[in-house]
């Protein structure tokens, strides 16, 4: 291996993006995408919204960093309004996804600390899972390709089946379920598929916390925000969780999370248990802000389940004209995944020549995660372009 200036960990493709707008992204030499990825769900309002744009930029002009050594009233003010849009009381800010799953785990670990069970250190999580790179991150998901070369990693967690009530009564009723504190599960999976999560089973899952005293961590670093047409997913299922981890879209672009829990599942979460040096910045408070501005209001999220069901319909008219191809496509509102009767990376790359960006999962699915701010025309296009890419591919012959 070469040694380049930036460390090789990325499959990079060829495109170079030099400028955004709305649902497009263009190279240096003119070249335009239809940019249904959104930076992996990130660039909730497309590119160069005009009010997160003007926002950031004046933020950046009177202050954009103090630390957490000094009052941060950019905190106060989005929390408070986290606080009157969800379930929770309180709330920690993070630089990105993986440091809001971070503190969502301590503070479950803290909880029952404090609580007086420090024997419940286990927490369940569930099969082709992502919660991020860190090495408690890894050591959450059945994932060889992100474990290994990692280990030995932290031992404490049990990864069972995703959906499968039966199995998490059985493992509860068994000797590890005394050492359960926690269960840690995304409602809609992202990377591992788009698979949505039924009502029983997170209901189930918030009945044997109940029952056993562990608290219910929900990841919606993907699915939140908004995406599946519910500003976060639980109040899609009707399923409320202790904690909740959050990133991706809240900040549009600028990287920014944030852990929210209930007053009672933050209990042990006091000062010198947890910090972050540029968590929660004046720049990055201003940056949510603006996006909850958009993204909170009925109509937005009205129209995102609108937009939702049309691009869904859409792609169902289009799935027979290339059945050699496509099997079906599901998901929650602007977060659908296309299954594929082959290679789903290989296609991806493929589309990108046909001016469509995407993104691969696994099970051979292709994520369609578009800026929520989409209209028909976006629709239409995206689906004209898939079919012309489907119509003129070769799927690789199996090995």
């Amino acid at each position: 291996m070469s040694i380049t200036p930036v460390m090789p960990v990325y499959g990079r493709c060829e495109v170079a993006p030099a400028r955004g707008e709305g649902a497009y992204l263009f190279d240096a030499a003119g070249n335009r995408w239809l940019d249904f990825a959104a930076g992996i769900a990130v660039n909730s309002l497309g590119h160069g919204h005009p009010h997160l744009v003007k926002t950031i930029q004046a933020q950046a002009a009177t202050l954009m960093h103090v630390s957490n050594l000094y009052q941060v009233p950019g905190q106060t003010a989005l929390a408070e309004r986290l606080v009157a849009l969800t379930f929770a009381d309180t709330m920690f800010f993070t630089n990105s996804g993986a440091e809001a799953v971070e503190c969502a785990i301590k503070t479950a670990r803290r909880f029952q600390f404090v609580a007086g069970h420090p024997e419940k250190f286990r927490i369940v999580t569930f099969k082709q899972a992502f919660h991020g790179r860190t090495m408690t991150g890894i050591a959450a998901t059945d994932q060889d390709k992100m474990r290994g070369g990692f280990e030995p990693l932290p031992d404490w967690f049990t990864v069972l089946p995703f959906d499968d009530l039966a199995a998490v009564q059985a493992f509860m009723a068994g000797p590890q379920g005394e050492q359960v504190g926690g269960f840690m599960v995304e409602p809609v999976q992202g990377e591992g598929g788009i698979r949505v999560a039924s009502t029983e089973f997170l209901q189930g899952l918030r009945d044997l916390a109940d029952e056993h005293g562990a608290l219910l961590i929900f990841d919606e670093v993907q699915c939140g925000v908004a995406r599946t047409g519910s500003l976060f997913a639980y109040q899609h299922f009707g399923v409320t969780p202790d904690i909740m981890a959050i990133a991706k879209g809240i900040g549009g672009g600028f990287p920014v999370g944030a852990c929210l829990a209930t007053e009672h599942a933050a209990q042990g979460m006091v000062v010198g248990t947890h910090g972050s040096t540029y968590g929660g910045n004046p720049l990055a408070m201003a940056a949510c802000g603006a996006v909850l501005d958009i993204v909170a209001e009925p109509e937005f999220l009205a129209n995102v389940e609108r937009m939702g069901r049309r691009l869904r319909e859409a792609i169902e008219q289009m799935i027979p004209n290339h059945d050699h191809l496509f099997k079906g496509v599901r998901g929650l509102g602007l977060m659908l995944g296309i299954e594929l009767k082959s290679d789903s990376r290989a296609f991806v790359n493929y589309a990108r020549s046909h001016g469509v960006l995407t993104v691969a999962a696994a099970d051979n699915v292709v994520r369609v995660l578009p800026p929520l701010t989409i209209d028909e025309s976006h629709v239409r296009e995206f689906v004209e372009r898939l079919s012309d890419a489907a119509r003129a591919y070769a799927p690789p012959l199996a090995a």
